[in-house]
């Protein structure tokens, strides 16, 4: 079946386990660069400073990042020249501003369903054959501190490392300071490819090698708990 043809029976299957949330069209959806200009107006309160850049070549690559702020898919969007495609959580295209993942065409995830996790990852492949860096952020969660990395997540993150073997991964982590001069300043870093050999390694080895190479590259403390299970006792007390 021909790729583009592939990929609209996909998208028809997505929006049928979706139903009735509006999905966009992950990965190819037409507001990505249009939107990328206005974009840059957000460098008046954030001063971006990129490290690793040129670490990442032409082609299809898998970004893994620690996760500490709603807006970290955007300080990494409004600072690259790449065409970036993210997993989302399906609530978020639900909410009022879920106008805006349509528009830049993030894939929607459904936390604990087998049949949204295994589109997500099918969708994710149309992303990679187009030469897009795909981006995962393993700990399903924003920091509940708002600077450790806490215990990554297998779900997605060692089927899309176990169905690209050739693809570069590249460790990606971020930090915010303190506001000064009006503006805040945020350190985003990109390591070389990883020397991951998804042929030998195990699921447990390959998300200790990613886990050990972000902690390494952004030196974060590590907190051996899912950030999740975290925040949830917090919720249940609000």
């Amino acid at each position: 079946m021909p790729r583009d043809e592939a990929y609209r029976a996909a998208l028809e299957r997505g929006r049928r386990i979706h139903e009735p949330v509006r999905i966009g069209r992950p990965g190819r959806a037409r507001g990505y660069w249009p939107l990328f200009p206005p974009a840059q107006a957000l460098r008046l309160r954030y001063r971006i400073a990129v490290s690793g850049r040129g670490n990442v070549q032409p082609g299809p690559a898998i970004l893994v990042g620690n996760h500490l702020s709603l807006l970290d898919p955007v300080m990494l969007g409004v600072s690259t020249p790449w065409r970036l495609t993210f997993f989302t959580k399906v609530e978020a295209f639900e909410s009022a501003g879920g106008f805006f993942f349509r528009w830049v065409g993030q894939i929607p995830l459904r936390r604990g369903d087998e049949a949204s996790t295994t589109w997500a990852l099918e969708m994710s492949q149309f992303a990679l054959a187009r030469g897009t860096k795909l981006c995962v952020y393993p700990e399903g969660t924003r920091s509940p501190d708002g600077r450790s990395l806490h215990r990554l997540h297998r779900r997605v993150l060692v089927p899309i490392l176990q169905a690209n073997p050739d693809v570069p991964v590249h460790a990606m982590a971020i930090a915010y300071g303190r506001r000064r001069h009006g503006r805040i300043p945020v350190d985003l870093r990109i390591s070389p490819p990883l020397a991951l050999d998804v042929t030998t390694m195990t699921a447990n080895e390959l998300t200790d090698a990613v886990r050990d190479s972000l902690i390494a590259l952004g030196g974060m403390p590590y907190v051996h708990a899912f950030g999740r299970t975290l925040k949830e006792p917090e919720e249940r007390t609000r």
